[in-house]
């Protein structure tokens, strides 16, 4: 990592290129701010490196085995992160990621988000979850790469950051989130917040904030949305007006690039497709009343959770920064040919592995724990479990124990599960329990209801872990099913046994 803040390091960016000491690279994003003359003060991502000299460490993932973490870095300087390291590491464990490194010398990492005033972290001192480290694969230029996949209850924060703005001093940002991955909870943020997690007044707050409103009535654009808008706290904004701006658009593409900026009663929300095509601005005006003029910025960073920890949205991350000054529109506009230049791509084959499964087939789920190797995946009633099963036993048991395979509600690319003696029944996960429910055409069904099969973590057949919350995975537990984190904060994510209880052999179905 830089030893001291990039502005001293960088020279003029000109047609793509950095001077770095004699040599030119090509430019990244923070390079590209630097020579407009707002440079980076934090710079973060799981997929690349975001100016054209960095090659220290992108992020950090702790696998569940020993906890034992490894530094993800680029593949090459300025490069793509190089995943297959995290592959390597990963191999036959569970993996989630621990820390997001600043990559503008500024040390304003971001770590496990504290506990707040509006949550409490799941986790034994309140802490919030860490993400799952494979729940968001996609590819740059053709490589392989994670993102940041944020269930609700995950954040990442630093509360101690070092250079960003404070008062009313201005500042930009960006990100780079998946356009298809949102919910209403609050809230899905990524950008200054306040310096002890709670909520100390309207102001206090500015960040890109992602999705379809926190419930409250206000902060909406046009359409049904997501849309980009700014957590101001106590208030999401699409505009001045909160409550509804119709020139701030419903996203509609697979990768969002997300910007706000704001200095002394002027503020902007700009957005674009990161494949491809340019900005454009859906607010730039003076800033809303009530305590939002001027701003009162407490300078502390946030990833997947508003100012006071609420953080019950979901979202996913790539790639983002902030900046001192507000960037002028053409700076903007060139970081965003910088990323469409990257080439964000979903590839759906990514998203599994290990033994395929065929849409519309019948099958059936066989434990491997040693205990259990007779038991298969079935259903009483509502309660999805584990049966002792055989060919010779009854046709209605063989049925509760037979599963059809579709492709997935929520993800295409994954899969659900319908109930053979049960038609319209489907496997979802509530409150962290496998239940059998009938679908109901929702969003969060088709998300709850959706699973992604991966080479078995005990090397038997498949795991498979929830589209929606990505760290957890089917489990049997004293002959119960549940989604089940390695090492969480339940009885059912105990470490003992936990690869052999989340691997199943699958078969043609019993019916």
């Amino acid at each position: 990592m830089f030893s001291k803040p990039i502005r001293e390091r960088v020279g003029v960016v000109t047609l793509g290129l950095v001077a770095v000491g004699s040599q030119l690279v090509a430019a990244g994003p923070c390079d590209i701010y630097a020579s407009g003359g707002t440079p980076c003060v934090a710079a973060h991502s799981t997929t690349r490196s975001l100016y054209g000299s960095y090659n220290g460490s992108l992020y950090q993932v702790r696998r569940g085995s020993d906890n034992a973490t490894i530094n993800i870095a680029p593949l090459s300087t300025g490069g793509v992160a190089n995943a297959a390291a995290q592959d390597t590491f990963c191999k036959s464990t569970t993996c989630l990621i621990s820390i997001i490194y600043d990559q503008s010398g500024h040390g304003n990492h971001i770590t496990q988000a504290p506990p707040g005033g509006a949550a409490q972290g799941p986790l034994p001192g309140g802490l919030d979850n860490l993400a799952s480290a494979i729940g968001a694969p996609v590819r740059l230029n053709g490589q392989k790469v994670y993102g940041t996949f944020i269930a609700p209850f995950t954040g990442y924060r630093n509360n101690d950051a070092n250079g960003t703005a404070t008062g009313d001093a201005a500042e930009g940002m960006y990100a780079v989130f998946d356009g298809t991955h949102y919910n209403t909870a609050c809230c899905f943020d990524y950008g200054n917040a306040e310096t002890n997690s709670r909520d100390t007044g309207n102001g206090h707050m500015e960040a890109i904030y992602f999705g379809t409103g926190d419930g409250s009535g206000r902060g909406t654009g046009s359409g049904s949305g997501p849309w980009i808008m700014a957590d101001l706290e106590n208030g999401l904004f699409s505009g001045f007006d909160p409550i509804n701006n119709p020139a701030d658009p419903t996203i509609t593409s697979r990768f969002v690039t997300a910007i706000i900026k704001g200095e002394p009663n002027l503020w902007a929300i700009r957005g674009g497709n990161s494949a491809s095509g340019s900005l454009s601005t859906y607010y730039s005006g003076v800033r809303p009343n009530n305590g939002y003029q001027p701003m009162s910025k407490e300078g502390a960073i946030i990833l997947g959770t508003g100012g006071d920890n609420s953080d019950g949205a979901q979202g996913t991350f790539y790639e983002g920064v902030m900046t001192t000054g507000y960037p002028s529109d053409a700076t903007e506009n060139s970081v965003q040919a910088d990323i469409v230049a990257a080439k964000y791509t979903y590839d759906p084959s990514l998203m599994t592995s290990g033994p395929a499964l065929t849409v519309g087939s019948h099958i059936s789920l066989r434990a491997t724990t040693a205990c259990c190797t007779t038991r298969y995946i079935a259903h009483t009633g509502g309660t999805v479990n584990t049966q002792v099963v055989s060919s010779s036993d009854s046709t209605a048991l063989k049925q509760q124990a037979s599963w059809i395979v579709h492709a997935g509600l929520g993800n295409s690319a994954c899969f659900s599960f319908e109930s053979v003696d049960t038609p319209g029944n489907y496997i979802r996960h509530s409150n962290y329990a496998l239940v059998l429910n009938a679908n109901d055409g929702s969003k969060i069904f088709s998300e709850d209801a959706t699973f992604c099969p991966q080479a078995g973590i005990n090397g038997q057949g498949n795991s498979f872990h929830s589209w929606s919350y990505p760290a957890r995975w089917w489990r049997h537990y004293n002959a119960i099913g549940y989604i089940a984190a390695n090492g969480g904060e339940h009885d059912f994510d105990s470490p003992t046994s936990f690869n052999d209880d989340v691997s199943f052999v699958v078969s043609a179905g019993f019916a």
